[in-house]
């Protein structure tokens, strides 16, 4: 269930039992979650082998940079997770109202082709609370660096 306590529904039926039309819709699926939703985990796994790299190589001085990496890939994790809850229902029926979208303004590559769910919408919060994250880490991995 949703937090709205109402099923999602994707043509009529469940989410567990969603299938897509065609290869396309396929297609486009696998795409948007390979760069929407997984460039998120991936950033928190190259976080976390940075973090170990750190943490086996280099000397107990260094041990304080490699857990704050540490918890910058724990925090990535966490945002993987929201961002992918985000996007899961780009398909849903609730989003299949074509009106909504006519005002939009279409790119050269979008003319002409197949409408699949709803138009991407960057994760607004999500983003903004990654950015500030990130730069929350910076900013202590800086101070660690000057007090080697």
């Amino acid at each position: 269930m949703s937090e709205t306590g109402q099923h999602r529904f994707y043509r009529g039926h469940r989410s567990k039992s969603f299938y897509p039309q065609d290869v396309n819709e396929l297609v486009e699926l696998r795409a948007r979650s390979r760069t929407f939703d997984g460039a998120y985990g991936r950033s928190a796994m190259a976080n976390l082998g940075y973090a170990l790299t750190i943490l086996r190589l280099f000397d107990r001085r260094f041990f304080k940079i490699g857990i704050l990496y540490t918890a910058l890939a724990g925090i990535l994790f966490v945002l993987a997770y929201f961002r992918q809850r985000h996007s899961r229902h780009d398909f849903a029926d609730h989003h299949r109202n074509a009106g909504a979208y006519e005002d939009a303004i279409k790119t050269v590559g979008q003319t002409g082709k197949r409408i699949f769910g709803r138009p991407f919408v960057t994760a607004g919060w999500i983003v903004a609370l990654l950015s500030i994250v990130v730069f929350a880490v910076e900013i202590c991995l800086l101070v660690l660096i000057f007090n080697l």
